[in-house]
Order: C-alpha cells, then structure tokens, then sequence
C-alpha cells in the first residue's frame, strides 16, 4: 500500500472533543470519521486492525469447537416477547415497524435469535454439547456514547452461544471458554487483561466474568484483593463492614438542625462520624414511580446494580415533591408513613448510637437503635465495596479499588432464555428438559481502541505485530533523490512479493511529515531509506517502539525484515 494512495487525513492537533487518548490519536491518524453520536466509519488502518482482531478470535473460537453462524441485524419483535425481554429493556434497543406494521427490534445481543436457530435441532441429548458465535454489527442506544470507540451505539461484537444438557457441562465448557479468552487477549497484545467476577445485568444467570483492562480512563470500577487476589466489579462485590460490639443504647432524641440537608451537613452540627449516621437515598421505579426509600450507613454509597437486582425492575434518581411525603434532607427510618417501598443495607444491622433524619423539616434524630426503633427492619447488601473495605473472599481490609475497560464477558445464562422459548431435549432416560447456555461476548471496536489506549505514546499508537495494520513501513526521505527512489521501489517490491504487509511512503515531503505520519500509523518496523543510508549501502530498521534499531546491508535488507519479523512473531507465540 502507497501512503499517498489511503483514503483519509492525519491531523497535528488533538481534536478538542476526544477525551481520551485512543479516541484522539485514532480521529488524528485517519482511523475513524464520527458519522453521528456514537457512529463512526472505518478508514483503511483500522479495518486492517479489525479484520486481525476477528481472525485471532475465530481461530480461538474454532479451537473449542465453535461454529460460526449469522444471526440477523432485524428481528421481530414477537421472538423478544417469547423470552420476555421486550418489556424489560428500556429505551436501548431500537424498535420500529416494517411497511406491514410488523413490530421489528434492532438487534443489540442476539440470546433470542441463537435460541430459536437451534431449537428444533437441538430435541435429542445426542445433539449436545454445541456452540455457534457469529461476528456481527449490533445496536444499542447508548445513552451517553463517550471515548471514541470504548462507548458507542454501533458496534461490531463477537457473540457466542452453548448448549448443554447439564449444568458440569456447563461448567467446564465455560472454563474453556474462560481460558480461549485469556490467549485471545494475549494474542492480540493485551496480556494485562484481568478477569473478574461480574453482575450479569439484563443478560441473566446466576455465575458471569468481565475481562478487564485497568486503565485510570476506563468507565467500571473494578475490587481487587492485595492479600489474596480476589477480583470483581464494584457492581457485584459484597459490602462487608465489621460488626461493632453494641453499648448501651442512648434515649431516641429530636434534635434541631437547621438547613443540614446533607450527611455531611447533618454530622458537622451533630459532631459525629458518618460511620455513625443512618442516610436515606431515595428512587423511583420506572414501571410506576413509586417511591424506593434505602438506608444505609451514612459513609457508604448505594450500589445502583444490586438495588435493581433486588427490586427486579429498573430505578431512577427520585424528584421528590411535597406532595410525596417525604421531607428532602431529613428523611429516616422512624415514623416514615406513607406508600414507599423501604429498604435496609447490613451495614445497619444492629447499630446503635446513630444519628438519623426526623421526618420533618429541621429536624434529626441522635440515639438511633436499629433493634429497638425499627424493629421490622430487614437487612440485604446494597452498598458500593470500598478502598480499604474488607474483602468478601478472605476477611482482610486489603481492598483497592481501580478502574478499567470491560474488553469482554462471559456469561452462564442456565436456562433463562430456552425455558420461556420452549427449547426442549429428550434426555437419555426419555424425560423432556430445557437445555442450559451459556454466552461469550468481546466487542471489536472497543478492543482494538483498548489496544490502542493500552500501547501508545505521545506521538501516536504502537501496535503489536499480531494487529497492526501493516507489519513494515517504509520511508523514503529524500524520494526526490533517484538512488534513494529506486531503492525504496525496489525494497517495497521484494517485501510485497514475499507477502510482508508494507506500507510504503515516498511521498516529496520533509522528513518531519513522513516521521510524524508513521508515528500516528504505529507499524511495528519502520525502514528507513535516506540519502545518507544508500551512501553507506545500508538501511535502517527501527521499531516502533523504540526498543529495537539496526542496520542492514542493502543487499539482504529484504531478508533482514523478514527474519526479524519471524524471530517477533515466534517469541509471542
């Protein structure tokens, strides 16, 4: 490929609206082009990177028996209402009419779609074990597309589905699933990726991993374990807080507070900790806005995920009015009248010696016994884990909390989707039974621009040998020069014939230009070609990275490369 033959521009400057630095260096090298918010197009490089990215994953997939099918972007709305997912998700997924008022969805995971290819060939036990995936375009309306390619609407995802009799099945096939992921992300240069332990969302079922690549930029907060390395998304990590030995108790005492609204406000004027203050965080209900009251310990936060969970249904920041019953800033557990669903995180089991809202303006109570003031209290885990939190696996307070970008998922989905679409399987014994999946997703795009973030520097992207978009780039400064020239065409010809994937730049700029340009590209090698080197009949190689330079005699330059790309290639693997 000539340089000044691929479609698209580099740019000096950080466009202002890129966030993070993959966005930016990818909209800077001539990646990608917004097309709308949360939609972009590929340029070249990219597509390259992509169609690397999806060789390494098939062959993966393939190695633990997949078969790869399509499923359709389009599907009608009555196969989402059969597994009973049409109701349940929200503004994300696109529905529309066809020309006949067929009610139709944009496909934003394809469960349903998997179910109803295999149903009827999957009616006898001897059929099983199977797994398709596919690579396809998908859909969701996100509702604040950021970081370039990290959080889009439009996105190309890998998504597999198995089927299994029983349930250690299941499980071992998820293992192997489990351990296909972590070559894929080695393969594609990402060996730092973690897996963790994760909450399975709309998806369902009962065990899910997200594979993480922690970076300050990514979007999920991720627990991990300094003492024994346990890992999990803050989402689905328990929240352990120490039990305290209980005192004698205070008598329940009103307490004037003027303007405090907050818990910081409410402990400043009180003088106490917020360890020992009981805070009200209040929701809605999306089906019918009823009001979720929660309570919980005035130092933790909700976690947003498990009170969904709980409810079985989804919430929103409540607006509170007059009219609620409910007295913004003071609300609490004593004498709270009125038609709310309430709820008590553990962190309050069997505290005393707590401050609290009065229902009324102005107004705290100190004294507070959970056991004595709130007698029908029921207590459940909703709160956020912590830095310095208390680990759920191994008791120590040795949690860390980090951020990082979800690079794929795997999920045991049992039989949440085959029992209410009718899958059935006649079982060696005869009996009738709804097989259990599981699914496996890694999203493409996101991928390659957590490749990008993860390898870079200042002056662009540096990508791995295994999906870089060329292998070799050459640059012929000086291409005005005829020995420098002919050379260079020389070179690009034998490397291309050899089948190295060359990009070649002999384009009449200034070396500034052809540097900046393969910088912003990241090949892995760059060949220089000057009037300088011919002169001393050699060239020379230097990685894109920097860790590697040489020089080569023009003669077996050719040869040179390509032993050095083997020598790379046969180090990774």
């Amino acid at each position: 490929m000539k340089l000044e033959k691929l479609v698209g521009e580099r740019f000096r400057e950080r466009p202002s609206d890129c966030v993070v630095d993959s966005h930016a260096l990818m909209v800077r090298g001539g990646y990608l082009k917004n097309v709308a918010n949360g939609i972009y197009s590929s340029f070249t490089p990219l597509k390259r990177i992509t169609r690397k990215i999806e060789q390494i994953i098939r062959e993966e997939m393939d190695a633990i028996d997949g078969q790869e099918v399509q499923f359709p972007v389009v599907m009608p709305a009555s196969l989402w209402r059969e597994s009973g997912r049409y109701d349940s998700i929200g503004k994300e997924m696109a529905r529309f009419q066809d020309r006949n008022g067929t009610p139709l969805v944009l496909g934003m995971t394809h469960e349903e779609a998997a179910v109803q290819l295999v149903r009827e060939y999957g009616n006898s036990y001897l059929k099983y074990p199977f797994m398709v995936y596919q690579i396809q375009t998908k859909f969701r309306d996100e509702a604040r597309p950021r970081a370039g390619l990290i959080r889009v609407r439009e996105f190309t995802m890998k998504d597999a589905y198995s089927f299994h009799t029983t349930q250690s099945d299941l499980d071992a096939y998820y293992e192997r699933c489990h351990r296909a992921y972590e070559r894929i992300y080695a393969r594609v240069g990402l060996p730092e990726v973690i897996s963790v332990a994760s909450d399975s969302g709309m998806m369902g079922g009962s065990v899910s991993h997200e594979f993480m690549l922690l970076t300050p930029i990514g979007e999920d907060s991720i627990a991990i374990c300094k003492e024994c390395g346990y890992r999990a998304n803050v989402e689905a990590a328990a929240c352990i807080t120490p039990k305290q030995e209980k005192t004698a108790s205070d008598a329940l005492t009103l307490q004037h507070t003027p303007g405090c609204h907050t818990i910081e406000e409410v402990c400043d004027f009180l003088h106490c900790d917020k360890k020992d203050s009981c805070k009200a965080v209040v929701y809605q209900r999306s089906s019918d806005n009823g009001y979720v009251v929660l309570f919980l310990r005035g130092d933790l936060e909700c976690n947003e995920t498990k009170l969904t969970k709980y409810l079985g249904e989804e919430i929103y920041p409540a607006v509170i009015t007059e009219e609620s019953g409910l007295h913004a800033g003071f609300i609490g557990p004593v004498n709270l009248k009125g038609k709310f669903t309430i709820l008590f995180d553990r962190s309050l089991e069997g505290r005393n010696h707590l401050c609290c809202g009065a229902n009324q303006t102005d107004a705290h109570y100190t004294g507070l016994d959970m056991e004595r003031d709130v007698k029908n209290a029921v207590f459940h885990d909703f709160a956020k884990i912590q830095e310095g939190g208390i680990c759920p696996h191994c008791g120590k307070p040795a949690i860390s909390v980090s951020r990082g970008i979800e690079v794929g998922n795997i999920f045991q989905l049992g039989t949440k989707y085959t029992k209410p679409m009718h899958m059935t399987f006649t079982d060696v014994d005869g009996s009738v039974q709804y097989p259990v999946m599981g699914c496996y997703g890694i999203g493409i795009g996101r991928l390659a621009a957590s490749i990008c973030e993860a390898h870079h520097d200042a002056y662009g992207p540096i990508w791995p040998l295994s999906v870089a978009p060329w292998q070799v780039h050459i640059c012929a400064v000086r291409a005005d020069n005829d020995t420098v020239k002919s050379y260079a065409d020389k070179l690009y010809a034998e490397l291309e014939k050899a089948g190295v994937e060359v990009l070649y730049d002999d384009r009449r700029v200034s070396a500034g230009v052809i540097f900046s340009d393969a910088d912003l590209l990241g090949v892995p090698f760059r060949v220089i070609v000057s009037p300088r080197n011919v002169k001393q009949n050699v060239v020379e190689i230097v990685s894109r990275d920097k860790h590697f330079s040489s020089t080569a005699p023009m003669e077996t330059a050719a040869a040179e490369i390509q032993k050095i790309l083997t020598e790379v290639k046969e180090a990774k693997a």
